[in-house]
């Protein structure tokens, strides 16, 4: 059965993002971006992949979920299909003119849950933090880009987690690696216990 892998970027209190969703405090460079493009170049953008020299194998992920929040920046920045070398899925509870190549869902549940029982590889949840909430009690893998600094305030990992149905009570996973760099950054893996 294919997996759902919140794989994301979070601060050390938590947060994925600035209060309005800005994400510029997390640095693009360092070491560990240079491993991040080698071994999970499906989490990259496709355009950031030609720039980059480097090209997605679909190895990891084949399939990306994400929330209305988390596309509107590339769409802000004319880029209508972000993620063309994978299947995109966006999470939204109204009609939106998306293009032919993206899937919309107002019912995320149902929708990986769908997935899981399809082949393929990886189901890459990008985000944000109320579709993460939303999808806590499906979500198989955390892969955790952990930047060292504190933000404060902002869109929690599992933002609103508790809502959108999901049963109260703790959700347990185990870690199975865990890598520092350089640059502080650590990528912590955890499965569902």
């Amino acid at each position: 059965m294919r997996e759902l892998v919140y794989h994301v970027a979070v601060t050390l209190d938590g947060f994925i993002a600035g209060p309005d969703g800005d994400t510029s405090a997390f640095p693009v460079d360092g070491d560990d971006v240079t491993a991040l493009l080698r071994e999970y170049p499906d989490t990259i953008p496709t355009h950031v992949q030609r720039a980059a020299g480097i090209e997605a194998d679909r190895s990891r992920y084949d399939t990306i979920i994400m929330g209305w929040r988390t596309y509107t920046p590339a769409l802000t920045a004319g880029i209508a299909s972000p993620y063309a070398h994978l299947r995109q899925i966006v999470a939204s509870r109204q009609e939106r003119p998306l293009p032919p190549d993206i899937e919309r869902t107002a019912d995320p549940v149902a929708t990986v849950r769908t997935l899981k029982a399809e082949q393929g590889s990886g189901i890459y949840l990008a985000g944000g933090g109320e579709l993460a909430a939303a999808l806590v009690d499906e979500v198989d893998r955390l892969l955790l880009k952990v930047h060292p600094f504190l933000l404060g305030a902002g869109v929690g990992m599992f933002g609103g987690a508790g809502t959108e149905g999901a049963a109260p009570g703790p959700r347990r996973f185990r870690p199975v690696r865990r890598r520092e760099f350089d640059s502080g950054v650590v990528f912590a893996e955890y499965v569902r216990a």
